[in-house]
């Protein structure tokens, strides 16, 4: 049998897709980075005073360079961004929110500057190449909420609408600003650098588009929508894993080194759709556990414009064909086979059963491990630990009743506080198992005797500092089955960058002012 070294090695090495969460995680999404769900979170909202609400982030547009220039990470119009919100425990979606983006030109044309004529002629106006002519958001030393600089040449902006029931089967009603009642909703230029937004700007600017909302058919208020570029919020050794593990086993074995290397794509931004809504809007006639997800679709027909233009460059059409999905993290990734990927994105939580179960009832992760390094795999199958933690949800933390069919969705049981931000434990509801043997699995114990015990965290939900890859090596090595089914279980497994409620702020949108361009 090879070394203890060598089997974190390769666990680490063969997890490398996931260790992304889910950026680029299909062949076909990897060709439209506009529609790339990268990580979604659910989370009771530890805001102070928010304890009556929930928090829903979806990220898109992975690993964006913050001097990505000139045109930088606008939305696509022609997609359709959702959220969905099941209640009911039987896998359908009740609640629906949609996002639809639409990109202008100031005036037709952007920002235009007049240009003297070489011969000394009458000046001719002429558009800029790029998005902006000077500082953004500044009115008279203040901000004015949700405005755009009368610098800024491309403007985008965004519907909000909540459909109830099947996504498809009625048109979705409006959500509204709170003050005015507009139905339109602007979101802020990304953070193209310290020119176009001075030192201490950019928070200030961006949260002016943090809007009060109307929702139809709830009647608790304080729900509110954000919508702009933000810091990465995942963590991950991405270089050192994909360089053949360059890293000492020695290290990521030692959970006390856990914080031993800097997150490589700290540098890096994402797009987030937030919303925080009261939980009675939200939750069903059940137990208060609720389940979500988010979905991207295009139009199934495209034509290209062989003459472009600015809003004309295709023509789409068809019904909506959804490209891109996400619920719980590092699913696509080191669960499902790559033949499956892009139908896991096409699908819907509904026909998990049908279509998905074996990669969770038969992990391959394991046995990939054990033909390579002769290290056995977790003994016992079906996986029921696996089909607990992804597809039914934890008994008595997050498991609907009566439980619903196999479907994989981030699972919230919305009558658990909230832990407050510096006293979260980044390990979450992991750390509630306790008492580990040869013949018996780990217990869970709640209320919890053990001080690490976080039951506010994945896989109760997931916030953003809830270490989610470390979590997911240790469960999908056999963490939560007896030792004698999964010798290997008892291995704190680890990438050595740690992820922590104290890399993101205490309110909302909690993801952090984007790193800026310059």
């Amino acid at each position: 049998m090879r070394s203890l070294a060598c089997v974190v090695a390769i666990a680490t090495l063969v997890s490398a897709p996931a260790l992304a969460s889910s950026h680029r995680e299909a062949p076909f999404i990897t060709k439209n980075p506009k529609v790339d769900g990268t990580d979604f979170y659910l989370f009771n909202s530890y805001e102070t005073g928010k304890g009556a609400f929930v928090t829903i982030i979806a990220n898109y547009q992975p690993l964006q360079d913050a001097y990505g220039g000139p045109n930088y990470f606008s939305m696509d119009p022609e997609a359709l961004y959702e959220i969905h919100i099941e209640n009911s425990g039987d896998a359908i979606e009740d609640i629906t929110f949609q996002f639809r983006f639409q990109n202008t030109l100031l005036n037709g044309t952007g920002v235009a500057l007049p240009i003297a004529l070489t011969d000394g002629g009458m000046s001719q106006t002429v558009p800029i190449p790029l998005i902006n002519a000077g500082p953004i958001g500044l009115t008279d030393g203040g901000f004015t909420p949700g405005a755009f600089g009368g610098a800024q040449g491309q403007l985008e902006t965004y519907s909000l609408g909540i459909v109830r029931g099947p996504r498809r089967a009625s048109a979705a009603q409006p959500i509204t600003k709170a003050v005015g009642g507009s139905a339109v909703f602007q979101k802020p230029m990304d953070n193209v650098g310290a020119k176009t937004f001075p030192a201490g700007t950019y928070g200030p600017y961006a949260n002016s588009f943090i809007f009060d909302v109307n929702i139809p058919g709830c009647t608790t208020t304080g729900s509110r929508v954000f919508v702009g570029q933000r810091k990465e919020g995942f963590a991950v050794n991405l270089g050192t894993v994909f360089d053949l593990i360059n890293a000492p086993a020695a290290v990521i074995t030692d959970p006390m080194l856990r914080g031993a290397v800097p997150n490589q794509i700290a540098n890096k931004n994402v797009t987030t759709l937030a919303l925080e809504i009261p939980k009675a809007c939200l939750t069903g006639t059940g137990n208060g556990v609720i389940g979500g997800w988010t979905t991207a679709s295009v139009r199934q027909a495209r034509v290209v414009n062989p003459r472009g233009g600015y809003s004309a460059a295709t023509r789409e059409g068809g019904n909506w064909t959804q490209v891109s999905r996400l619920g719980m993290p590092l699913v696509n990734e080191v669960v499902i086979g790559v033949p499956d990927k892009d139908r896991f994105n096409a699908s819907e939580p509904k026909d998990d059963a049908a279509n998905f179960a074996p990669y969770v009832t038969n992990p391959t992760l394991p046995k990939l491990i054990e033909i390579l390094f002769m290290v056995p795999q977790p003994n016992v199958f079906p996986r029921t630990d696996l089909i607990t933690v992804f597809l039914q949800g934890v008994p008595n933390v997050n498991q609907t009743m009566p439980v619903g069919p196999l479907s994989e969705m981030v699972r919230l049981n919305t009558g658990l506080a909230a832990t407050p931000n510096g006293m979260q434990n980044n390990l979450g509801a992991f750390e509630c198992f306790q008492m580990r043997s040869a013949t018996m699995g780990p217990v869970l114990v709640l209320p919890p005797t053990n001080m690490a015990c976080d039951p506010a965290g994945f896989p109760n939900g997931r916030r953003p500092g809830d270490d989610t890859v470390d979590v997911a090596l240790r469960v999908v090595e056999g963490a939560l089955l007896p030792g004698n089914d999964a010798p290997g279980g008892g291995v704190p497994f680890h990438d050595a960058v740690l992820q922590d409620d104290s890399d993101f702020d205490a309110v909302f949108p909690y993801l952090k002012t984007p790193n800026s361009g310059t």
